[in-house]
Order: C-alpha cells, then sequence, then structure tokens
C-alpha cells in the first residue's frame, strides 16, 4: 500500500505532484466520457432531422437520472476507501469494494426489472414529440440491459480513486469509451442501425468494460494485503454507515439530476430545435465537468486518506492544491469554450435551425464553468471526508433556489432564462457548501504525520 507521506515529503511541490498523480489519468478518463456522448450526437446529427439527436439526447438524459443518481457508488465507495487506505487497513479496503460491487449489481438488476415504469415517468415528465419517443423508447429498451455492468463499474470505479490508483479507473473507462466509440460510428454509419445501433454500442461496451475492471482490481488486492472476511462484508456498523452515506449522496444526486431535467424538460416544450440545441449546450457542461472532476477526485483521495491518517496538515495541503489547480483550468476552459465554442457546435450538428439556436445562447457555456468550479470541488473535499448530510442540504438548498428563480427568468428571457436560473443554481450551491466547510473543517484532526 503506498504510504503517506513523511515530513520530508511534506512540500507545496510534493504535493502538486500527488495532485496531478491522480488528476493527469481522471482529466484522461473523464474527458472521455462526454467526448464519447458528443461523438454519439455527431454520428445521430448527421441524419436527417432535429429528432435523432433529440431521441438521443432524452434517452441519455433517463440514463443520466438513474445512473447519475446512484452515483452515490462511487462517490460513497471513494470516501470510505480512501479513509481505510490512509488508516493502512487492507482488510477494511478490501470489504468496501465488495459491498459496493455487489450493492451495483443489485441495483442494476432491479432497474431492469422496473425499465417499464422508469421509462413511462421519464416520458410524462419530458414530453418528447411522437418522433422522438419513438425512437428514444427504442433506445432505452436495449441499452436498460446493461444497468447492472454500469453500475457495479461505478462502484469499481470508485474503489480505483479510493485506493489512488487512478491508472486503473483510466483504463477501464478509455476501454469502455472506445469500445463504445468504435461500435457506434460502425453500427450507425456502417450497418445503418440509426439511434438503436448507438444504444447496442453502449451497453456491450458497459459489460465487457465490467469484466476488465475487476482482472485489474486483483493486482492491486495482491500489492495491497489484507484478507477477505465474508462473514464480516455486512456487519451492521459499517453497513449502516455505507447506507447512511450513500442515501444522502442519493438525495444530492437526484436533486442535481432534477435540475438537469428541469432544464431539459421546460426546453422541449419549446419544440425540438430548442430541445436538440440545448442537448449540444449541456455537453459543453458534460466536458467542463470531465475536466474539473479530475481534481476534485484527487481530493477525494488525498483528502480521504488525510482523514484516515488524522492529519490536518496533510488536510490542508490537499485542499488547497487540488483547488490552485481546478480554478486554473476552470479560467482555461471558459477562455476556449469563448473562443471555440462555435465551431465545437457547428461540428456537432449540421443541423442549421439546432446551430443558430445554441449559438445564440453559447455566452452561458463560457460563464458556467467560472461559477461551477467551486461546488465540483467543495464536493470532492466533502466525498473524503463523509460529510455526505452537509452536500445532501447544500443541493437541496440550490435546487429550490433554482426552481424560483426558473419560474420568474423563464417567462420573461425563454431559454436564456432557462440557462440564467441554471447559472445560479451552481452559484447557490457552491457558496452553501462554502459556508459549511468554513464550520467543518475545524473538527479535522491536527496529528502531525
Amino acid at each position: 500500500m503506498d504510504r503517506i507521506a513523511t515530513d520530508a515529503e511534506d512540500t507545496p511541490r510534493y504535493w502538486h505532484y500527488r495532485v496531478w498523480r491522480l488528476a493527469g489519468p481522471v482529466i484522461a478518463a473523464n474527458i472521455s466520457v462526454p467526448l464519447l456522448g458528443a461523438v454519439d450526437t455527431a454520428v445521430v446529427g448527421r441524419l436527417p432531422g432535429p429528432e435523432y439527436v433529440g431521441a438521443v439526447a432524452v434517452a441519455a438524459l433517463i440514463f443520466s437520472l438513474a445512473y447519475h443518481g446512484c452515483n452515490f457508488l462511487r462517490m460513497g465507495t471513494t470516501g470510505l476507501t480512501a479513509q481505510s487506505f490512509g488508516a493502512g487497513d487492507g482488510s477494511a479496503v478490501r470489504a468496501w469494494l465488495a459491498r459496493a460491487v455487489i450493492l451495483g449489481g443489485s441495483i442494476g438488476l432491479l432497474f431492469v426489472l422496473l425499465q417499464w415504469p422508469i421509462y413511462e415517468l421519464a416520458r410524462l415528465v419530458v414530453a418528447p414529440s411522437a418522433a422522438v419517443d419513438h425512437l428514444a423508447r427504442a433506445y432505452f429498451e436495449i441499452r436498460i440491459w446493461g444497468a447492472p455492468a454500469a453500475l457495479a463499474n461505478f462502484a469499481l470505479l470508485g474503489w480505483f480513486f479510493g485506493v489512488q490508483n487512478a491508472k486503473a479507473a483510466l483504463v477501464v473507462q478509455l476501454f469502455m469509451n472506445g469500445v463504445n466509440l468504435v461500435l457506434a460510428i460502425w453500427f450507425v454509419w456502417g450497418l445503418d442501425l440509426g439511434v438503436p445501433g448507438v444504444a447496442w454500442a453502449t451497453l456491450i461496451a458497459e459489460v465487457s468494460s465490467i469484466f476488465l475492471g475487476l482482472w485489474l482490481a486483483q493486482g492491486t488486492l495482491r500489492r495491497m494485503g489484507g484478507q477477505f472476511a465474508r462473514n464480516t462484508l455486512f456487519d451492521r456498523t459499517p453497513f449502516l454507515r455505507m447506507l447512511s452515506i450513500n442515501g444522502d449522496i442519493f438525495v444530492r444526486s437526484m436533486c442535481l439530476q432534477a435540475a438537469l431535467i428541469t432544464l431539459t424538460a421546460v426546453g422541449s416544450r419549446m419544440g425540438d430545435t430548442v430541445l436538440a440545441a440545448n442537448a449540444l449546450m449541456l455537453h459543453f457542461q458534460t466536458m467542463m465537468s470531465g475536466a474539473l472532476d479530475a481534481f476534485a477526485n484527487a481530493a477525494e483521495a488525498l483528502v480521504g486518506a488525510a482523514i484516515g491518517a488524522g492529519s490536518r496538515r496533510q488536510f490542508d495541503h490537499a485542499v488547497r492544491i487540488s483547488t490552485i489547480w481546478a480554478v486554473g483550468f476552470a479560467i482555461v476552459i471558459a477562455t476556449l469554450y469563448a473562443v471555440f465554442g462555435g465551431a465545437i457546435i457547428d461540428i456537432l450538428t449540421t443541423v442549421e435551425e439546432v446551430r443558430a439556436v445554441a449559438h445564440m445562447h453559447l455566452v452561458w457555456v463560457a460563464i458556467l464553468p467560472l461559477v461551477s468550479v467551486w461546488s465540483f470541488q467543495l464536493d470532492g473535499v466533502f466525498i473524503g471526508c463523509t460529510w455526505s448530510r452537509q452536500m445532501r442540504n447544500s443541493m437541496a438548498l440550490a435546487l429550490f433556489g433554482y426552481l424560483v428563480i426558473l419560474s420568474i427568468a423563464y417567462p420573461l428571457f425563454g431559454n436564456h432564462g432557462i440557462w440564467a436560473a441554471f447559472t445560479a443554481f451552481m452559484l447557490l450551491r457552491g457558496a452553501r457548501m462554502m459556508w459549511y466547510f468554513q464550520r467543518l473543517k475545524r473538527s479535522v484532526g491536527t496529528a502531525a504525520g
């Protein structure tokens, strides 16, 4: 197991290295996810009519709700594993892996069994046109069968972050996204399968990647030591702790997805063109979060290890250095979006009316990185500390503010009002978490190591 830094290594330069050792691979892995979604959009964006892009947007939104609502499988696993890793408890690290993978696979199986009500409820909320609904349903009914593998993979990736093995997480993500990319192009353009071809590509990629991830985990476990104790996997105290933390993160994630669903649903009522344009703009937000989340992931692992070791000094280093890099990247991303955002939109779709609407709202894409970075980074700190209740409360308050602002801004400013409300949502989220952070950081240990 990697050791905690000694006093001789406890310098800013060393902590910059530690942050980048984790963040570098995660940037590549995280960016590959939205880039893949962008490729999926580009593949169907060259089919005639906006309903193809809209169908992928609606179906992907359903999985975003179902899967990202279960993001606690990654987040909670990272925080709990990182603290055991920092404490040098190899057996506990093994137990968190087993608990999380079993829980993820079980939830995924439940999604398969409940696929009909899941889709019907989502359809009622988003209210797509008949053309979009037909294609989105076909996509959903194929991809849902990969849910057990997809959610078990969430847990596995969280465990890799917790043991600071970002390279393994990178390999799994690049493998999954590479398979998805190649098959999507082949199935849609080569075999002319249309939207269902994109779904089949994603299903195959999700199922195959979990086997690779479990194989890579074996090597990490051998190096780490410790033992699997089957009779302790579901011990009451750690299991209830996992469920409590996961429950808080679930509520937090559902609030976030509620904001995204509301954005898409309100936009869809303005027509398929606005729906498709907003879907393109959300790709920018997703790509940005893929880069900035890398530093949040580094904070999760390093802060969690510092908590496990009881070291306030390591906690301060982890928070400060990872945040410096996150803010710097947010400034760079905002600049790139302002300069090249229009060209990216034109690459993603050839439908002129969709391009025109997206160009009109590009300013929000450039503003959001500067606003979002604070809540992203504090998410990482709170996960590492397992301050899940405060994460939940901050997100719930921000969602309430978002809905109030949206109810005022949308009737006055249309789609600009939708994006102004979403920007305010991110701002409120970060401000509340900062308030909690100032109160909670005093509780972190003061050990010298």
